[in-house]
C-alpha cells in the first residue's frame, strides 16, 4: 500500500557528505523527493557521477527522484588582490576588471560592466562583511569607493552590487557546458541563477532548441532587480526559487521575509511551484537537532504556501544529512496536520476555463468528502492547477510520461503515477479505478473525482470533471 504523507516536498543538495548510493537511498527513504546538483562545484567526471548515482535510486512509488540541475551562473568574485590586503574604514579603493591589483585596486570577474548606479548603492564583499560606498564611476569597468566596513580582502570571495545595474552574461561558457550535460544526462528541471528579468529565460531556451530537448526552468530569485520584475519573471518561468543566501545580501536582511511572502503569493496566483532555499536548518551542519527559530521558519514557509523546501549545505557538506531530512519531514508533517494554512479561494475575474474547473474540483472534494482527486495530465499542467488551491484531498497525477511524473515531484501535494498511454476520455474512469484499487487509497463504494483536458494530450485544456465511485 502506498500512502501520501507530507504534501510539502523535500529537496536535498548532493555533496561530499552524501555522495554515495547507501546514504542517498536512505535520504530518499526518509522523504527526499528531489536532489539538487550544484554546478558550481566539481569537474565533468564528478558531475556525471552524481547524475548516475541519482538515476540508480528508487522512491517508494517505483520512480527515481527528480533531478534539479542548478547552473552556477555569472557569480562575481574577487579575482586578484594583494596578499594580506586589509581595508580600513574611510579608506578609498577602486573595484575594477580593467587594471591589475595594487594597494588601490581590487580586481573582480572579467566581462562585467557597471551601466547604472542608483543613489546609495553599495558594494558588498564576502556576504556583506566588507561594505563599500560608491564615490564615482571612473569608467564602465571601474568604480571608486569609500570603505564603510573594513576587513581583510581575500581572493575568490563573492561580491554583490545592490543598487548597481550590471552588464554581464546570463550564461557563462561553463553554464552552457553544464546545461548541455544536464539535457544529455536526464535532468528533470533546470535552475537558472541570478535571474534579473523575464528575458533571461531566452538564453536557456536557445541552448535547449539547439539540442531539441526541452525542460522546465525555475528562476532563482537572488538579485535585487528580480524583485522589481517578479510578476513577469514568475509568469515566464516554470517555477521560482527564493535563494535567500544571495538575496539576503542584495537587500537588507529584515526585508527578506517580506520578499519571500510576496514571491510565494505571486507564484501561487499563477499556479507556479515555489521553492524556499538556504539556511533552513543551518545549525544542523554540525548539530543533530535544529534551533526553535529554524523550526518556526520552516513552519511559516509552509503556512505561506511553499511547494518545496530546499536544504543546501546541510546535506551537501554537513555532518548529519539523514538527520536533516528526517527533521525536515517531521516539521512538515506536524505543520500540515495543524490545518492552519487554510484553503486558497478562487481569484477574482477568472477568465480561464482551466482555473474554474480546477477550483470546482477542489470544492466538490470538500462538499462530497472526497479523499482523492485524480488528474489526467500529459504536461503536468492540470496537476499544478489543482495543487495551487491546496485541497485536503490527495492529488494523484496520472501521466503516460516518466519525465512529467518526475517533474511533478516538486509540486505541493502531487503524487505522480506513470500509467500506460490513454487516447480518449472513455477509458479514464476504469484506468483511475484500477490505480486506486492497486494503491488501496480509498474503500469500496467511496467516491473520487477526475479532472483533465479534452482532447487528450493538449496542454492547458483542463475542461473535464467527473465524479466516480470505486
Amino acid at each position: 500500500m502506498i500512502t501520501v504523507v507530507n504534501k510539502t516536498k523535500i529537496i536535498a543538495t548532493i555533496g561530499p557528505s552524501c555522495d554515495n548510493s547507501a546514504t542517498l537511498q536512505s535520504m530518499v527513504d526518509a522523504g527526499v523527493n528531489a536532489f539538487r546538483l550544484n554546478m558550481s562545484h566539481g569537474d565533468k567526471t564528478s558531475k556525471q557521477k552524481m547524475y548516475h548515482l541519482i538515476k540508480s535510486l528508487q522512491s517508494k512509488n517505483g520512480q527515481r527522484p527528480c533531478i534539479i540541475t542548478d547552473l552556477a551562473g555569472p557569480k562575481i568574485r574577487i579575482t586578484d588582490v594583494l596578499d594580506d590586503f586589509v581595508l580600513e574604514a574611510g579608506q578609498t579603493v577602486t573595484i575594477t576588471n580593467e587594471k591589475e591589483a595594487d594597494n588601490e585596486h581590487i580586481c573582480v570577474t572579467n566581462q562585467i560592466g557597471f551601466t547604472n548606479i542608483s543613489e546609495g548603492a553599495r558594494i558588498l564583499i564576502n556576504d556583506g562583511r566588507i561594505q563599500l560606498k560608491i564615490v564615482k564611476a571612473i569608467s564602465p569597468y571601474s568604480l571608486k569607493c569609500q570603505t564603510e566596513i573594513g576587513g581583510k580582502v581575500k581572493p575568490k570571495r563573492g561580491v554583490n552590487f545592490p543598487g548597481i545595474t550590471l552588464d554581464l552574461p546570463i550564461l557563462t561558457e561553463q553554464d552552457k557546458s553544464d546545461l548541455t550535460m544536464a539535457l544529455e544526462e536526464g535532468a528533470d528541471w533546470i535552475a537558472l541563477s541570478f535571474v534579473r528579468s523575464a528575458e533571461d529565460l531566452n538564453e536557456v531556451t536557445n541552448v535547449m532548441n539547439e539540442l531539441n530537448i526541452h525542460l522546465p526552468v525555475m528562476a532563482k530569485i537572488e538579485k535585487w532587480e528580480a524583485l522589481n520584475n517578479i510578476d513577469a519573471i514568475t509568469e515566464s518561468f516554470d517555477a521560482v526559487m527564493v535563494a535567500r543566501g544571495d538575496l539576503g545580501v542584495e537587500i537588507p536582511a529584515e526585508q527578506v521575509p517580506i520578499a519571500q511572502k510576496n514571491i510565494i503569493k505571486v507564484a501561487g496566483s499563477l499556479g507556479k511551484p515555489v521553492i524556499i532555499a538556504t539556511q533552513m536548518l543551518e545549525s544542523m551542519m554540525d548539530n543533530q537537532t535544529p534551533t526553535r527559530a529554524e523550526v518556526s521558519d520552516i513552519a511559516n514557509s509552509i503556512f505561506d504556501g511553499v511547494d518545496a523546501l530546499l536544504v543546501t549545505g546541510e546535506t551537501a557538506i554537513g555532518e548529519y544529512p539523514l538527520d536533516v531530512v528526517q527533521t525536515l519531514k517531521r516539521v512538515i508533517i506536524e505543520t500540515e496536520q495543524s490545518n492552519l494554512s487554510g484553503r486558497k479561494s478562487l481569484p477574482e475575474h477568472v477568465t480561464k476555463t482551466a482555473d474554474a474547473i480546477s477550483h470546482a474540483v477542489c470544492e466538490i472534494a470538500i462538499d462530497l468528502d472526497i479523499k482523492v482527486i485524480m488528474t489526467m495530465t500529459h504536461s503536468g499542467s492540470t496537476a499544478r492547477m489543482i495543487s495551487r488551491y491546496r485541497p485536503q484531498a490527495k492529488i494523484l497525477a496520472l501521466t503516460p510520461f516518466k519525465l512529467i511524473a518526475r517533474q511533478l515531484q516538486i509540486v505541493w501535494g502531487v503524487m505522480a503515477i506513470k500509467v500506460e498511454k490513454y487516447d480518449n476520455v472513455d477509458v479514464v474512469p476504469n484506468l483511475c479505478k484500477s490505480v486506486l484499487e492497486d494503491m488501496q487509497l480509498i474503500e469500496s463504494s467511496e467516491r473520487f473525482v477526475i479532472t483533465g483536458g479534452v482532447p487528450m494530450g493538449v496542454t492547458g485544456t483542463t475542461n473535464y470533471l467527473s465524479v466516480q465511485v470505486i
